[in-house]
């Protein structure tokens, strides 16, 4: 029996669930991509402990101790939550090398979000997703603890809430203010994970400026943002002094319980030197651009800057956003000659991607037509529901234009699944390449060399080691509490002890405890020889230990 709508009626199921299919996407794409990344990234995690920073922040984070300047007092807090939600699943090493992995998945998820938001189509959120968390860096630093991961994830929120926000004002939502809240709070976080979130303040306020010129005549919802970032930043920053004051960590970095040590560390100081001439030899910062981007982009890179035209026609305003961002974070970067600087280009390559997404949107819709609107129950908007005689509606002489659109929809999306395919093909290509050159399953030599190291050190002995060496051995005394007896001078804590050089140090105890010595080149070494009688101890590995014996010349 035919019903009095028609064939309308047979419009209104269709609507029913392109609607719920809609609400499923919001979360379902980007969950689907975060469930890819873990799979793909969780075979090749580090397994346990390693040198050099990683192994600082494998022990800070368990311990809610103070790190290296900034201090990452964001990252330290959540991994302290993660190591005892994260407890059933190993070792505190590997908790902490998790949630790298889960912070990547994360940004990856994330994007699939502002893609989507962007482009209006999900297939290239996926491939853009996919995209920005198996990217050679991000891949690579998914498998150990590093607090660019999370860095990663923070830049992917906060763009996520700036764009929505954007989307909301310009929808006319009476309740669009809750996303510029919502982005100052994460700002204020990130700022607190690492200091590269500075780099952000000057293009967030160019964009908010861009979309709601007339804000600064909303003293209310200005101040409410300012109290979030600062409350924010305050709030995490006082780990540092408490940490290290009333509530002392076994393991604190500098004297962050002090007015000047507190600055120190977290303006990071003892880095300043590491910024020189941004336009010092140019063809070797260029050429080595050059080479990180074809290694994230492929075949793509050389049509990014057609991307960002793109962008700047079709979005002007994220391209404000995200152009001012890539300019002033790579002119950083040519100046930073203290990091492996592909880490510092994580939030470049999220940008770039994004622009490639929109120009494949772009395509889309001078192919197919425009894009099938992005579902957006915004607050305050009520539903998309047509209202009774409505000509949009579902009576029976809109049925036709109804199916049409559908079947616009349809060809729309088989449009940009095509171009989604290409998006990914770079990462898709050299999915085997990339899990291999970050496989950290099989490095165990850091847990093995401290077995050894402790096994071979007298009781009561004193260790004066230097930083790669010093984390691991922090992580054995303090996560582990393995051989309490043995002191472990760096040479940061020579400097916050006032004992001096290294030298000092061993002559300090030599002759009432027993001494041993690490250094970390040829040159630091011979500094100790020429002083000292020193013979190796344990099996041959990279990283020697040294016993003192006594003064040079002095016998015995």
């Amino acid at each position: 029996m035919v019903t009095s709508d028609g064939p309308a009626a047979l419009v209104r199921p269709v609507r029913s669930v392109s609607a719920g299919l809609g609400r499923w996407v919001e979360v379902g794409g980007p969950l689907l991509v975060a469930i890819a990344v873990l799979a793909l990234v969780w075979p090749g995690l580090l397994p346990g402990v390693a040198y050099w920073d990683t192994g600082e922040f494998q022990t800070i984070l368990p311990i809610m101790g103070t790190a290296h300047p900034t201090g990452y007092p964001t990252y330290v807090l959540l991994g302290w939550i993660s190591n005892l939600l994260l407890a059933p699943i190993g070792e505190p090493a590997f908790r902490m090398n998790v949630l790298s992995l889960l912070c990547v998945a994360a940004a990856g998820g994330l994007t699939v979000h502002l893609v989507r938001r962007l482009s209006g189509h999900l297939a290239l959120g996926v491939a853009a997703g996919l995209a920005v968390a198996l990217g050679p860096a991000s891949w690579r630093l998914a498998t150990h603890a590093d607090p660019h991961t999370l860095h990663l994830a923070f830049v992917a929120a906060l763009f996520v809430l700036l764009v929505r926000w954007e989307q909301a004002h310009r929808s006319g939502s009476t309740t669009a203010g809750r996303w510029l809240v919502g982005a100052s709070v994460v700002f204020g976080l990130s700022v607190g994970n690492h200091s590269l979130t500075l780099l952000l303040a000057a293009p967030v306020g160019l964009y908010v400026l861009s979309v709601q010129p007339g804000i600064l005549l909303r003293p209310r919802l200005v101040a409410v943002c300012a109290l979030a970032v600062v409350g924010t930043v305050v709030a995490v920053y006082l780990e540092l002094p408490l940490r290290a004051g009333p509530f002392r960590a076994p393991l604190v970095y500098g004297k962050p319980d002090t007015w000047d040590g507190f600055w120190y560390v977290a303006l990071a100081e003892q880095f300043r030197g590491s910024l020189v001439d941004p336009l010092g030899d140019l063809p070797r910062k260029l050429a080595d651009l050059a080479r990180l981007a074809s290694a994230e982009f492929g075949y793509l890179t050389p049509i990014i800057p057609v991307a960002f035209v793109a962008t700047a026609v079709r979005q002007w305003r994220y391209a404000l956003l995200s152009g001012s961002a890539m300019a002033i974070t790579v002119v950083f970067n040519a100046s930073y000659v203290n990091a492996d600087i592909s880490r510092y280009y994580l939030g470049p390559s999220l940008w770039a991607w994004t622009w490639l997404a929109i120009l494949a949107g772009v395509i889309v819709e001078l192919v197919a037509g425009p894009a099938p609107e992005v579902d957006d129950p915004v607050p305050g908007r009520g539903t998309s529901s047509p209202e009774p005689g409505d000509p949009s509606g579902t009576t029976g002489g809109t049925a036709r234009p109804a199916v049409r659109g559908t079947l616009a929809r349809l060809a729309s999306s088989a449009v940009a699944l095509s171009l989604a395919g290409l998006l990914a093909l770079p990462t898709a290509t050299d999915l085997s390449g990339r899990a291999e050159v970050a496989d950290s399953s099989h490095d165990t030599s850091a847990q093995q060399w401290v077995s050894s190291v402790l096994a071979e050190a007298a009781p009561d002995a004193v260790i004066v080691s230097w930083w790669s060496a010093s984390t691991v051995l922090w992580y054995a005394q303090f996560v582990e509490h393995r051989r309490p007896d043995v002191t472990v001078i760096d040479d940061r804590t020579r400097l916050d002890l006032d004992y001096g050089e290294a030298t000092d140090v061993i002559a300090r105890f030599l002759g009432s405890r027993p001494v041993y010595v690490i250094r970390a080149n040829d040159h630091d070494l011979q500094l100790v020889r020429d002083l000292f009688d020193i013979v190796p101890v344990g099996s041959p590995t990279e990283t020697i230990m040294y016993r003192v014996r006594g003064l040079r010349g002095a016998g015995g």
